[in-house]
């Protein structure tokens, strides 16, 4: 349920960003969700993902759906986008989702090489988990967990093993420095509860959805984009 509204909420952005047949680069497929749903709209997608067994999932996603013919995949590092196999000309459009370049490092140096494979006046939408979420600490501290409550607010976060960033949207842009221009910036579970609420959310489905309606009228209020689990930034190649 709540993931479902989450990511009909980035489809939703994402079909007025990129209204024609575009050649889309995925970062992070993750199972090909994004990819099937672009493909269906008419869009090439070229599906990559740093795990060959999210691309296994990807590919038999895409082969199920019917889509081969606008899907291609490929094994790369977000921090290795200079050895992609790049199209000539460049990828008309890029797309991160749900959290994928909050395990880079060096945010700067990866937007550098998104911006060499777009052309002038092609765009991004990355979709960046926050470093301050009320949700989440209202759920974990209600829950006992004051430790999970402030994870995205240590020095040094980490996910199984992995060492984590929650950029804000003023690290985000300036990091993009001078090729890329942050467009827009939509809140993603701001008001709307987190995936993993998924139950309590069950239970209150009216409640939900009028946060869901209230979060989408209110997307682009900084206040919400400041506070939310995700936010949704559109960059545009300058």
């Amino acid at each position: 349920m709540l993931g479902g509204m989450y990511r009909q909420a980035v489809w939703d952005r994402l079909a007025t960003v990129w209204s024609g047949s575009e050649h889309v680069l995925e970062l992070n497929c993750g199972t090909g969700v994004d990819a099937v749903w672009l493909a269906g709209r008419g869009h090439r997608v070229h599906a990559t993902d740093v795990s060959p067994a999210m691309l296994d999932r990807t590919r038999a996603a895409v082969q199920a759906s019917g889509a081969e013919q606008r899907v291609t995949t490929e094994l790369v590092d977000l921090t290795e986008l200079d050895r992609l196999a790049a199209p000539t000309p460049p990828f008309d459009a890029i797309l991160s989702n749900f959290g994928g370049l909050n395990c880079v490092l060096d945010l700067g140096s990866v937007l550098q090489s998104m911006a060499a494979l777009l052309p002038v006046g092609g765009r991004a939408v990355l979709g960046i988990m926050g470093p301050v979420v009320p949700w989440e600490w209202a759920w974990f501290l209600a829950h006992g967990q004051p430790r999970r409550a402030v994870r995205r607010l240590r020095r040094n976060p980490q996910w199984q093993g992995r060492p984590l960033r929650y950029p804000s949207v003023g690290a985000l842009r300036r990091a993009a420095g001078p090729a890329l221009r942050l467009e827009r910036v939509d809140a993603l579970g701001a008001l709307l509860p987190p995936p993993y609420a998924e139950d309590w959310a069950q239970r209150h489905r009216t409640t939900v959805a009028r946060l869901a309606r209230w979060e989408r009228n209110w997307a682009t209020n900084p206040v919400l984009v400041r506070s939310a689990d995700h936010y949704l930034a559109q960059l545009r190649r300058v």
